[in-house]
């Protein structure tokens, strides 16, 4: 009974890790659409790899403990299993929270483009699309997100 809630409680972390935003630039959010974007052409000057961190919600921390609550009580009886629930869900929070975070982290670009006005700007976004030093490029840009693309 216990290694099934186990189970279930682990599933249902990896689930709402896999929902994470995406940092794409060719990911649009449901807000974006049909707003007017301004679109600027430049030069890619460089790219450099980057990591994105991963998320840092509650969820890791919230599901790391249930599971480590649940493994710690099944240690020992009485005061013992309480107190092996607790000390389980205190290490099993801060692990929960450490793999949330690892598991969410995504690979980036550092796009830095020279903008046909002179000026340089960089981005950063997550490494889906290649770019390469001299490829003319758009950025896309709606007051908040600013994307680079082909």
């Amino acid at each position: 009974m216990k290694f099934s809630k186990l189970i279930l409680v682990a599933t249902l972390s990896v689930l709402v890790a896999a929902c994470a935003s995406s940092n794409s630039g060719s990911v649009y959010s449901r807000d974006d659409a049909r707003k007017v974007q301004t679109v600027k052409t430049g030069v890619v000057e460089s790219v450099r790899s980057v990591k994105l961190e991963g998320t840092k919600s509650p969820v890791g921390t919230i599901a790391g403990g249930a599971i480590g609550g649940v493994a710690g009580g099944t240690i020992g009886h009485g005061a013992g299993s309480t107190l092996g629930a607790i000390i389980g869900a205190v290490a099993g929070g801060i692990a929960g929270s450490a793999v949330e975070e690892g598991v969410t982290r995504k690979d980036a670009l550092e796009i830095t483009v020279k903008l046909d006005g002179g000026s340089m700007i960089a981005i950063v976004q997550e490494a889906d699309e290649q770019f390469h030093a001299g490829e003319k490029v758009r950025i896309v840009e709606n007051g908040e997100t600013s994307r680079v693309t082909h």
